[in-house]
């Protein structure tokens, strides 16, 4: 029951970004890019395991994903604008992004940093 009730609300979330943005872009870009994946993903979790240790290693991984997948947001738009239609430059997106999570976890374990 409780997985259903975190798809439901994490699908909802998806829903109102998509529909708000339809009608007003900027507000459901500002909608989209509030960390509430992440904050009911840290709810969800703490409600599952109530494990301090476990919440802290997930919410420091989360910071340091959410970097390398930044420049997604640039690169989309700009590919658009030179005309590239939008299903090619989201793959590239995505795959300028899994290169670029790729080496954060490279980074990351040369660094000492646990993810």
């Amino acid at each position: 029951m409780f997985f259903v009730l975190k798809a439901a609300l994490s699908g909802l979330i998806i829903a109102a970004v998509s529909t708000i943005a339809r009608r007003y872009p900027g507000l459901g870009a500002l909608v989209a890019s509030l960390p509430l994946i992440s904050i009911l993903g840290m709810v969800w979790l703490w409600q599952e395991t109530k494990d301090p240790v476990r919440m802290g290693a997930h919410v420091g991984a989360t910071f340091w994903y959410v970097i390398p997948s930044l420049p997604m947001f640039l690169l989309i738009p700009w590919m658009m604008r030179q005309g590239v239609p939008f299903y090619v430059a989201l793959i590239a997106g995505c795959l300028v992004t899994f290169v670029l999570y790729s080496l954060t976890m490279w980074l990351a374990t040369r660094l000492g940093v646990s993810l």
